[in-house]
């Protein structure tokens, strides 16, 4: 699995959107399904997917954060790595288009011979972009951040935490707004990506829109041990309110998850009892504690 993994939070639909994500993306699949039972949101059912290569969790757990543009799925189709990039484009812009809403239309723009931005029909947000063979090469699929509303113009400022915060990083490309494209701001991040461990993440600047990060998409951090939940929990931990189960905001609004490795790999091979004894464990806890859930998983 990726360093970090995008989190969508759906209200029942998880195993739904996932099967169809995997039926539209090439090399795409649902990994494995697990239910979490006795949670406050009832039975919740935990789906792992690819996209396109790019490591996915979901869960169906009820209506209390709905999904916006704020993150959204970058999705490469490069003519370099394949001939029919922009027929396929096409194709999977059609399905998602299909019960969806267009934000920006299939078009030619400046930056790209054919680009669009979809949001689904689960609400999930993709910008497809037909890329320059000539260019750095990146993943199929990029989480990309948009800073908005009163983080409006601190891209720059958050990504340089992000790099420092996990060390094996690197900025990629960074574009600016120039004079002339108000209401942005010129100077800010029209466009910027970095790398974070094995993950790569774009991040703009926009005054355009009212939408803001929230739970409903998260990023997953996936921790070999104690001392590096510990490490990413103190850095990126700024909203003492949000923190619970391993979920944390940091100091832009963005949601993250602090999660040992054990921890998926008992709730994906555990016996029915097991899963249930580690759901009660972490359940009340905020950081977690990969003592007492070994604990709660051997009984």
């Amino acid at each position: 699995m990726s360093t970090i993994t995008p989190h969508l939070w759906f209200d029942t639909q998880a195993k739904e959107a996932a099967e169809f994500y995997a039926a539209v993306f090439p090399d795409s699949s649902v990994t494995s399904v697990t239910t979490l039972r006795d949670t406050p949101s009832g039975d919740c059912d935990i789906v792992a997917f690819r996209v396109w290569g790019q490591d996915f969790m979901a869960i169906s757990a009820g209506p209390l954060f709905r999904i916006n543009p704020a993150i959204s799925f970058i999705v490469n189709f490069d003519p370099s790595r394949d001939d029919d990039a922009a027929d396929l484009l096409d194709h999977v812009w059609a399905q998602l288009a299909d019960g969806g809403a267009v934000l920006m239309p299939l078009d030619a723009y400046p930056f790209s011979k054919r680009y669009g931005w979809v949001r689904d029909r689960y609400g999930v947000s993709w910008q497809l972009i037909l890329t320059d063979p000539a260019g750095e090469p990146r993943p199929a699929a990029v989480p990309a951040l948009t800073f908005v509303g009163d983080v409006s113009g601190k891209a720059e400022e958050a990504t340089d935490f992000y790099l420092e915060v996990f060390g094996d990083a690197e900025r990629g490309q960074l574009v600016r707004y120039p004079e002339g494209m108000a209401p942005d701001v010129a100077g800010t991040v029209m466009f910027s990506d970095i790398r974070l461990g094995d993950t790569w993440i774009a991040a703009m600047d926009s005054a355009r829109h009212d939408f803001g990060f929230n739970e409903a998409v998260s990023l997953v951090v996936s921790c070999a041990d104690q001392a590096e939940i510990d490490r990413y929990w103190d850095k990126l931990s700024a909203v003492p309110e949000a923190e619970q189960c391993g979920w944390l905001k940091d100091r832009y609004g963005l949601s993250w998850q602090i999660t040992p490795v054990e921890m998926g790999e008992m709730l994906s091979n555990g016996t029915r009892e097991q899963i249930d004894r580690v759901t009660q464990a972490f359940l009340p806890m905020k950081k977690f504690d990969l003592a007492a859930l070994r604990a709660a998983y051997a009984g």
